[in-house]
Order: structure tokens, then sequence, then C-alpha cells
């Protein structure tokens, strides 16, 4: 159902809805310098609904008996520990928890996709108007995974642990003779420096880009199966008929996105798993 706050028309209704609440950093100005504070503010709240409900479950929990929350959290953590010792064949504390924290973390950003494309933003505009603001210009987005920038932060994080894997298990000297030495030997120093640059390249890429990939359009098929019924009058016929198209459509795509955000989160904690193993491994 699309908000009585939105453009009339739908094209305006589309960008109202793919533009991000920004703010100019202080003391700066440009493009380069605008925060999209919705992906920052809904990041926050899953990664303090994460916190709230595993430290409950924890707090919560007996060996005995489990309750049916506390025996679903144990299968998300014995399935994310399987993946981790199935393919990380190196030594780390850290892989096991950063896994798990990832993929519950990307699900959590992911599922804001299943909440009504225009209930949010309807509330956010109705504030903006009780306030005294133009509704027109209330703009929220809340999937964080839908905004590039928020998946380019979460895979250079996860760059920047590849390296520490690699350092720490193969020394500063180890890490970077492997640069000129592998896949071909040292008399290929060129070759090898040129692949391994762009193998690094590629990694943060994959990540990146697949995830927001899927999200996007996801976000933007809720969008358009929304503007079916964009300005249609209850007097006439084809309204109705839009409208069960319309419901029919929500629902499909809801039901088969619910396996497109469980996929995404497990691939991008996949992917996080594989290239830390690859670090740790000596070539």
């Amino acid at each position: 159902m699309a908000s009585e706050h939105a453009p009339p028309n739908m094209t305006e209704y589309i960008k109202h809805h793919l533009h991000h609440w920004q703010v100019q950093m202080p003391g700066t100005e440009g493009q380069f310098f605008l925060v999209n504070l919705d992906s920052v503010l809904f990041k926050l709240l899953a990664v303090l609904v994460f916190l709230w409900f595993f430290l409950r479950v924890s707090r919560r929990a007996t060996s005995g008996v489990p309750g049916k929350l506390q025996c679903a959290i144990e299968m998300v953590v014995s399935f994310v520990d399987g993946m981790v010792r199935e393919t990380f064949h190196g030594r780390s504390k850290i892989i096991a928890p950063l896994s798990l924290t990832i993929f519950c973390l990307v699900f959590l950003m992911n599922f804001m996709d299943m909440i009504p494309v225009d209930l949010l933003p309807w509330a956010w505009a109705n504030g903006h108007q009780i306030a005294g603001h133009d509704p027109e210009h209330a703009f929220l987005r809340v999937v964080p995974t839908a905004d590039i920038n928020t998946t380019i932060g979460m895979a250079l994080t996860v760059f920047l642990l590849i390296q520490y894997v690699g350092i720490k298990h193969k020394g500063v000297v180890g890490f970077f003779k492997e640069w000129f030495t592998a896949p071909f030997g040292p008399a290929f120093a060129p070759a090898n420096l040129l692949l391994r640059v762009i193998e690094e390249a590629v990694r943060p890429l994959s990540l990146s880009l697949r995830l927001f990939g899927n999200m996007y359009a996801g976000e933007l098929i809720f969008i358009l199966i929304a503007v079916l019924t964009l300005g249609a009058s209850l007097d006439h016929f084809s309204t109705y008929l839009l409208g069960a198209g319309q419901f029919i459509a929500g629902f499909v795509w809801t039901a088969f996105h619910v396996l497109i955000i469980t996929l995404q989160a497990f691939i991008f904690m996949t992917l996080t798993i594989v290239y830390l193993s690859m670090a740790a491994e000596h070539h």
C-alpha cells in the first residue's frame, strides 16, 4: 500500500523510496562526505538485537532439556561451528565467533526487507509532518545491506582480517614472500605479484557486490509490487484486479525472498571462512 505522503507518480515514488536519509559530516562539503544515516542506525539496531538476543539466551541456558529458543540458537551455533571446522584449516580462536556474528548480523540486516515497504517510511513521514517539516523530504531506507557503503565496509573489514590472519600464521616475511613466489615460483615474481594483487582485489569486490546486488534487487522488486495500486481509485474495477495481483505477487516474492536473505548471509559467512582459511595456508 502506497504511503499517503508518497509522490503521486510511479517514477517519483520509486526515487523517493530509494533515497537515503543523509547528513553531511561536520566541516566537510560534497557528496563523498554524506553519511547514509538510516543505514547506520538500522545496522546498529541489528547489532543491538543480536547482542540482546544471544546474551539473553546464554544467561538462561540450561544443561537439561533446552527450550525451543535455546534449541534453535544451539542449532545455529553448531551449524556455524561445523562449517568452520570443515573449512578453516588453521588455528584461531576468533574465526568461529566471527563467522557466527557475520551470519547473524547479515541475516538481521537482510531481514529488514521483510517489513512492508511503506510501513516505516510512512511512519517517518508522519513524524516529520507532526514536527512541522515537509513529509515529501522525509527519506528512509530500512535495509542496510541494500546500501553499497554497508557491504563495502563489511568487505573491507574482512579484507583486513585476511591480511591479519595471513601475517599471524606465516609471519611478516613469509606472508609477503608468497606475493612473489606463489604459485609459479621465484623465477616468475612479476607474474606472481600481478596474480596476487588481482586475487586480493577480487575478494572484497566479490563479498560486497554480491550481497548488495541481491538485496538491492529484492528491495526494488518490493517497491515495484507496491506501485501496482499506486494512485488507484476504489471506484474502478481494475483496482481490485491489480490489488489481487499485488497480494499474490507480494506473498510469492516474500516467501522466495526469505530464502534469498538466508542464502546471502550464508554465502557471505562461507566466503569469509574460505578466504581466511586460504590466508592461513602455507603455499
